[in-house]
Parts: C-alpha cells; structure tokens; sequence
C-alpha cells in the first residue's frame, strides 16, 4: 500500500494501510505489529500518525493541506452531482480521483466516473460536455466528465492494481442502485483488498425530474438511438485525428470508445502509476531483498 501511494506522495494512517493491503489482517493489533517490524528495519518510516517510505515532514504537511481543502469542495461535487443526475440518461454519479480519496489541491480536478443508460452514452456525454463548453466556458476543475459505462455493462476490462484502487475509493453520489451492481460486478478488485469495505451513499435518492422523464421519452426510439450514434462517430473521429500521435495499444486503453463505454484519459495515467509502482517495487526488492506483490 505504501509503496503504490508513494507515488502520489501521500502518507496513509495505520488504518489505511490495512485497507489497501494485499494481505488479510485479522485485528488492529497484527497489523500494528507488522508495521512496526517494517519500521524497525528501515523499510518504512513514521511521522505522527502518518506511514510512509520517508521520514517527511513536507509530505504530512502536503496530505492534511489536501485533505482539508478536500473537505471544502465535498459540498460543490455533491451539487454537481445531483445537477448531472438531472440530464437524460444519467443513472448513476460517482467520483473518483483524487477527491474520492479524500485530497484536493489547486492542481487536481474533481473526476466524475457516470453509469448511464444502455445505448445512450454518447448522447449523453455529449449534452454535458456541451453544458461544460457552453455554461463552464471549458473549464474542468469541478467538471471532469471522463469515463462512462453503460448500465448494460459494469465490467471494468483493467484488472489491474490501478483499477481496483479506484473502484475500492469510488464514492457513490447518486443512483446507489446501479453502483451496488456496478460493485457485484467488479468483485475482482476487492481480492486486491481483502480487508476493505464497499464504499457507502453519501446522498439520498431523489426521483426524476418531469424533464428529464419527457425527455427520455422523446429520446427512447429510433432518433435517440441516431442521435447516440452520431454522437459516437464524431466524437470517435474527432479523438482519433487530435490523439494520432498515440500508439494503437495506448488509444484502446487511455480512449477506450465503445457503444457502452467512453474512457478519455489522454494523458495515460493508468500506465504511468502502474510503470512507476513496478519501478519502486523492483528498486525495494533489490534494496532490502524482499519481495513485493505487484501487478
């Protein structure tokens, strides 16, 4: 666990690192003892209540900074929130990123993971993003609208270290009913973290608005489906001629593009945190002569 959020520079408490280790923990107290091993052979270090492979004050400083400015936009997620739970076909609203695990700072944005309707994800990923080019002026701070799934297909293809830390610190803002299955469907993560608990609501659910229930009407038939599939093309040609210079195998990964599912993560940040967790884990290996679970 330290290891992997090593390379976001975050410090975890005692508690955290047994949510996030690989290993099962049967009491506070095993894994008190385990860490306080670690510590007495240098492996890692501790800073009040903090845990970490450096002994960093700056570090702690940077985390409750974080976690206190986290607390200060948790009010706006949870209104953008429900206002993108009123556009059609939006049926379930979730945060991930950086604020799902409690930081925000002036260089992170708040990333919104969105379950819609099957056959509509395109149609609706549009209307927001125009909102967001048109109301927002294209700014993404509070508005990070970057993966979509279809309500028809839950699974998350990444079985990776990556995903699963996302899917385990996801936190449900609305539609708590396709979240539990989007949950059930991605029981593999939680074999990552067999001391973790499935994420909580931390809205109550409210009904449909009498626009976005006509409006889903009107869009149900044949013109919605043309519309989803317009939608699909020109957003699909248009990140193909903007991302030319990516590799094949990066563009199916970092823009995957799909009748049920829409990823733009450009900047590939799922291979870069998984590139420099092998790094660190091999430089640790070699180092203390250890082996540590990376996949």
């Amino acid at each position: 666990a330290l290891v992997y959020f090593d390379i976001f520079r975050y410090p975890l408490t005692l508690s955290e690192m047994v949510q996030f280790a690989p290993e099962k923990f049967h009491s506070p107290e095993a894994a008190e003892l385990a860490a306080r091993g670690l510590e007495t052979s240098f492996i890692i270090k501790r800073v009040g209540e903090f845990w970490s492979l450096h002994h960093d004050y700056a570090m702690v400083t940077r985390r409750l900074k974080g976690n206190s400015m986290a607390e200060d936009v948790n009010g706006k997620a949870q209104r953008m929130s429900a206002f993108m739970h009123k556009f059609p076909f939006v049926r379930s609203v979730n945060i991930s990123g950086s604020l799902s695990k409690n930081y925000f700072d002036a260089g992170t944005d708040i990333d919104y993971f969105i379950i819609t309707a099957p056959d509509r994800i395109w149609l609706c990923r549009t209307l927001l993003a125009l909102y967001k080019k048109i109301f927002l002026l294209n700014r993404r701070k509070y508005f990070c609208i970057n993966y979509f799934i279809s309500s028809e297909e839950l699974d998350i293809p990444d079985k990776n270290l990556f995903a699963a830390t996302e899917i385990l610190t996801l936190r449900n803002m609305t539609g708590s009913d396709i979240y539990a299955r989007f949950l059930e469907h991605n029981q593999w993560a939680f074999l990552h973290f067999p001391n973790a608990e499935k994420g909580s609501i931390t809205i109550a659910e409210k009904k449909d608005g009498w626009l976005k229930r006509r409006l889903e009407t009107l869009l149900s038939g044949k013109m919605g489906q043309r519309l989803d599939d317009a939608c699909f093309r020109l957003t699909f040609a248009f990140w193909q001629r903007k991302f030319s210079y990516m590799r094949q195998s990066e563009f199916k990964v970092n823009l995957r593009s799909k009748k049920q599912v829409s990823k733009h993560h450009p900047q590939g940040f799922q291979f870069k945190v998984m590139q420099a967790f092998e790094e660190r884990c091999r430089r640790l290996e070699q180092q203390y002569n250890i082996l540590f679970p990376h996949e």
